[in-house]
C-alpha cells in the first residue's frame, strides 16, 4: 500500500505492507476514534480547522491510501473529498480532483487544532520511516496525546 503523510505535494510516499500489523493496529485505532473528528467536524471549536480524512482507494493489484480534504457527508451516506495530493495508482485522478468513497474506506484522520495536527495515527506510525530531521519537524507539529 502507497500512504503519503499529509496534504502535501512534497511529502514523502512510503510503500507498507497491506498485511503490517502496525498499520493495521494504526488504522483500527484511527477508526475508533473516528467519532472525535466528526465531532470537531460538526462543531468545530475557534482554532479547529482542516478536517481531512485517508481514504483507502484500490485497484488492479494496488492500494493507496490518501488524504482527502474538503470533506462532505453526502445524504447516500457517502462522503466526498478532494484529493490532498496526486495520486500515484489512480489513472486520471488528480490534486484537488474530487472523489467519493465510504466510511469503510476511511484509514485515518486529522485536523488542526492550536496550530498542532490532532489525530493522524498513520503518521505517528510512519515517523520512524522518515529521515530524523523530518520526523522531528512533523512530530512537533502534532498535537501531544492527552495525560
Amino acid at each position: 500500500m502507497v500512504a503519503r503523510f499529509l496534504t502535501d505535494e512534497d511529502s514523502p510516499v512510503i510503500n507498507v505492507r497491506a498485511a503490517d500489523a502496525e498499520m493495521n493496529a494504526a488504522i483500527a485505532h484511527a477508526r475508533d476514534t473516528l467519532p472525535t473528528f466528526w465531532a470537531s467536524y460538526d462543531a468545530p471549536k475557534p482554532t479547529e480547522y482542516g478536517h481531512c480524512l485517508k481514504v483507502r482507494f484500490a485497484g488492479d493489484g494496488y492500494v493507496e491510501q490518501i488524504w482527502m480534504a474538503d470533506v462532505e457527508k453526502l445524504p447516500d451516506g457517502k462522503y466526498s473529498g478532494r484529493f490532498g495530493n496526486d495520486p500515484d495508482n489512480l489513472p486520471g485522478k488528480n490534486i484537488f480532483d474530487q472523489a467519493e468513497f465510504e466510511q469503510a474506506d476511511i484509514t485515518d484522520w486529522m485536523f488542526m487544532r492550536n496550530e498542532k495536527i490532532v489525530g493522524g495515527e498513520t503518521i505517528k506510525l510512519l515517523l520512524k520511516s522518515m529521515p530524523k530531521e523530518t520526523a522531528d519537524a512533523m512530530r512537533a507539529r502534532m498535537e501531544p496525546p492527552p495525560h
